[in-house]
C-alpha cells in the first residue's frame, strides 16, 4: 500500500469544468457538496483506502523563522497571491493507478447548480525514502 495526498486547490490550478466559486453556491449546494464528499470518505474506509481528510478556510498566511529571539515573520492575509488549498484527503492504496481513479471521482464533486465541478485534483505520494543524492 502506498500513500497519496489529493489536494483540492481554490485557486492556482487549471479552471474546472463548473468554474463557480464556492461563496457564490447556494446552501444547499454547499450541502450536497459536503455530503458528496463525506460519503466518498465512507466508501473508502470500508475499503481501507481511507486515512483522513479535512476542509480549509480560504485564510492563511505565510510563516517563517526571523532569527533567535525574534517573533516569526508572516507576509499578511494576502489570499489573492496564494494558491490556496481548499482541503485534502490522504488515502492508502495498491498503487499509482487506484489514486489517479479515486482523484477522478473526487473530481466529480457537486457545485454550483449541483453539476459536477470536474476540478483538478493534485496527486501527491508520500515520500517513503529521502532522496538520494550523488556527488
Amino acid at each position: 500500500m502506498a500513500k497519496y495526498l489529493l489536494l483540492k486547490h481554490y485557486r492556482g490550478a487549471p479552471a474546472p469544468v463548473n468554474d463557480v466559486p464556492m461563496d457564490k453556491w447556494t446552501p444547499a449546494e454547499i450541502s450536497a457538496h459536503m455530503q458528496y464528499m463525506q460519503d466518498f470518505a465512507a466508501r473508502l474506509e470500508k475499503t481501507g483506502e481511507f486515512v483522513d481528510g479535512q476542509a480549509l478556510a480560504p485564510e492563511g498566511a505565510w510563516v517563517r523563522y526571523d532569527g533567535a529571539g525574534r517573533p516569526p515573520v508572516t507576509d499578511g492575509p494576502f489570499a489573492e497571491t496564494k494558491d490556496l488549498i481548499a482541503g485534502w484527503m490522504v488515502i492508502d492504496v495498491d498503487s499509482y493507478e487506484r489514486a489517479v481513479e479515486l482523484a477522478g471521482e473526487l473530481s466529480a464533486a457537486p457545485g454550483a447548480g449541483g453539476q459536477p465541478i470536474h476540478e483538478w485534483l493534485e496527486v501527491r505520494p508520500f515520500l517513503t525514502a529521502p532522496p538520494t543524492i550523488t556527488e
